[in-house]
């Protein structure tokens, strides 16, 4: 099942690109709804292309939730062409496929175009997982903008 999702941000493209690149920025726009922690190591500085990172998951920051495999590739030209794209090709235990496409361009107006594509396969479980994803993408854009207009 899928989830697509586009918002419209008050940031430049090359400032949200940015942002998107570090995991601090994925803990700030899930945060409180869910919290990630890298497992085994620092989390880094950027999304390193082609690596695999296991995070530990809590709804709420309170409820394990088990963890998950984030696999980021990018796909973005050097020449500052647009679109840019983040894929994060993730998977845990529960949910076999969280295949999730960040795609930033610019607006036309000084801002940016931010769409979450997100596809979810969890078995049976499929149905409840996308409700999640739904909320869950809906709660981030929400966080995107109040970034976007610096209330953090």
């Amino acid at each position: 099942m899928k989830v697509d999702l586009q918002t419209r941000l008050a940031m430049s493209p090359e400032d949200v690109w940015q942002r998107v690149l570090t995991p601090e920025l994925l803990f700030h726009i899930a945060a409180p709804l869910v919290r990630f922690r890298i497992v085994g190591c620092d989390a880094p500085v950027q999304w390193s292309d082609g690596s695999r990172y296991l995070v530990a998951i809590k709804l709420f920051g309170l409820l394990p939730f088990g963890e998950q495999w984030i696999v980021p590739t990018l796909q973005s030209d050097p020449a500052s062409v647009w679109p840019k794209r983040l894929r994060d090709n993730g998977h845990s235990a529960l949910i076999k496929t969280w295949d999730h496409w960040i795609t930033i361009a610019p607006d036309g107006q000084g801002g940016t175009l931010y769409c979450d594509e997100v596809e979810v396969h969890a078995g049976p479980l499929t149905p409840f997982i996308w409700v999640f994803a739904q909320i869950f993408y809906r709660h981030r854009q929400r966080r995107w903008r109040s970034l976007a207009r610096g209330q953090s």
